[in-house]
This record gives C-alpha cells, structure tokens and sequence, in this order.
C-alpha cells in the first residue's frame, strides 16, 4: 500500500460505500467517547470527580449510557401535533449531522490494491457549500421537534434554535469566504491542497478564524450560546418531550455536529490532514488536531457563562457581521492586487 496524492482515477461505488460504513462507525464512537471525555475533563475543571464506576478509567461508561439509553421506555405526548413529525424529528436532525461529514477530507488518498480509496467519502467540488447546506436542514429537525411536542418549553427552545441560525448562519459563511478566495476553489481538498503549497490560512486569516470559531459555538448550539436547551429557563428545550433512543439522537446530531464543525475548521485553517514532518500520517495528524479542536470546546463549556438573549443576538448581527463582511472585503481587495 502506498500513500499517494488524489488519484484521476474515481474510486468505486461499493468502496466509497464501505469508507461511508466506517466513518459512521468511527464518528459513534467519536460521540461515544468524546461524551466521556467531556464529563472527565468537566470534573477536572469544576474539582470534582468525573465518571469513575463503569471499568478502568470509565472506559465503559459510553456503553452503560447507550444500554441505559435503550432500555428507557420511550413515552409520547398525546397531544402531539403530528406523530410522524414528532418521530421523524430526531431522525432527521441524526441523518444530516452524519450526512455532513462525507465531504470532509480527511486524508490525501490511498491506492490500495490497484483501488483508489479517497481520503473523504464523497469529494464533491462544491463541498463547502454542501456543509453548510446540510447543517442548515438539520436545524429543521429541531424546529420540528419543538414545535410537534405541543409544550411551550419545547417551543421557545425551537424557535431560540432558529433565530441562532439567522444570526450566525450569515457571519459564518462570510468568515471563511476569505479562505475561499484565497484557495480560489469551494472545494475542501482543493483548500488543504492550496494551504500546503502556501501557509496554513490561520495566519492570513486570522480575523474570520475568530468569527468562525464564536459563530461556529453558536451554530453548534454548545455553551455559552446554549440557549435552546437552557435549562433553567426552558427546563430542556426542544427535546423536554423526547425520552430513550430519541432523546438519544437528538445528543447525536448535536456531538457529531460539534465534531464536523471542528473537522471543518481543521480543513480550512489548519491545513486539513497536512503536517509538517510528512504526509504520510494524513489521518493521524487531522485526528490530533481535531482533538484539540474539540478540547477548546469543552474547555469554553466549563469556563464561559451563557449568554442572555439580547446579548447573543447583538452579538451575531452588530459584532460578528460588520467583522465578517470587513474581513471578506479587505480579503478580495488584496486578492485583487495580487
């Protein structure tokens, strides 16, 4: 086997349908996992211990909470709105977060026993675009849920879910659109490609990484712009009404949201799978630096308050916005000159 660049040739249908079959798996296991380490590091941060009962280490504590999980008796309101709705809600918020990270390169790609095997599942040249499209549908799945359970609580955390969207949906998509006309390309491989002949684009761009990095929190839904689910004002939210495997798919979506959220800022400003010291590691090296991604999450979770309503949406429209579009602009002037 041999680590090579992308490849003409197209990978075939049944090989991509395996690679899909392992991310999915590996992404499980990455919100199993991240899960704990999450309520390990909580501990650490707050001076508490963490989980510390199911085998060494809690090693086993992600599969006493999915066994617990699938035991629960999963119980429905009975004055839903629309019962199809209310179960497809879950399920669609589950299926687009997944959907997502098909795009992301993860690897230069793989000549294995004369078969291409791409370093992504799908390598689509629009691929950006296709990220922030699927993670858009999936917010429907929460405005659904929210609004089928018939409860106010779970209303106003659907309806707090969308207008987060509005508000940082626009500042995200300008924050990397100077990553975009420097890299010349919508195309994620394309971008780590660019960055590897050049400098990774954290240096250049160093304002729209800020932007993206808060609007990114904010999309997420993670703390401090955990307003959907604040539990002292809508007790959980959107999903106050879901129990068992469908609560369950809504913590899905949101970790493998978080996780593709921070695949992608890996991709478009620390140069995706590339390394210094070789490439040959690709996989690895996107790993490592995915990892810290995602500890910088957990990190702000246990150190910042939430935001009140008012300040998230001043936030979003009269700092994040203006910044943004400044930063797209002062980008596209000196592409120009250049």
């Amino acid at each position: 086997m041999s680590l090579l660049a992308p490849l003409a040739t197209v990978q075939p249908w049944w090989i991509a349908t395996i690679e899909a079959f392992v991310i999915i798996m590996v992404l499980l296991l990455g919100f199993a996992f991240v899960t704990l380490i999450e309520r390990k590091l909580l501990g650490r941060f707050q001076r508490r211990f963490g989980p510390n009962r199911a085998g060494p280490y809690s090693i086993l504590q992600p599969f006493a909470d999915f066994i617990k999980l699938i035991r629960k008796a999963p119980f429905q309101p009975d004055e839903v709105i629309h019962p199809i709705l209310y179960l497809g809600a879950p399920v669609l918020s589950g299926t687009m977060a997944f959907l997502a990270f098909s795009v992301i390169p993860w690897g230069g790609g793989w000549e294995l026993f004369g078969y291409q095997i791409d370093g992504q599942v799908a390598n689509v040249s629009i691929s950006l675009i296709v990220v922030f499209a699927i993670g858009s549908i999936s917010t429907y799945g929460v405005l659904l849920g929210g609004w089928a359970s018939e409860s106010k609580y779970a209303m106003l955390g659907a309806m707090r879910s969308g207008a987060q969207l509005v508000s940082y949906e626009v500042s995200l998509a300008l924050s990397v659109l100077g990553v975009v006309l420097m890299a010349r390309s919508l195309s994620l491989v394309d971008i780590v490609a660019a960055q590897g002949r050049t400098i990774w684009y954290i240096v250049p761009q160093i304002v729209g990484f800020g932007c993206f990095a808060i609007a990114g929190v904010a999309e997420v839904g993670r703390a401090p712009f955990d307003l959907p689910e604040a539990e002292q004002e809508l007790v959980a939210g959107y999903h106050v009404e879901y129990s068992g495997m469908r609560w369950g798919l809504f913590q899905i979506a949101e970790y493998v949201h978080m996780i593709t959220i921070s695949a992608l800022m890996v991709t478009l400003f620390f140069g995706g799978w590339l390394f210094p010291f070789g490439h040959r590691l690709g996989p690895l090296w996107f790993a490592l630096k995915l990892a810290i991604v995602l500890f910088c999450f957990i990190w702000a979770r246990a150190s910042l308050p939430r935001l009140r309503y008012d300040q998230l949406m001043n936030l979003g429209w009269k700092v994040l916005l203006p910044i943004a579009t400044v930063n797209a602009l002062a980008t596209a002037f000196f592409v120009v000159l250049k």
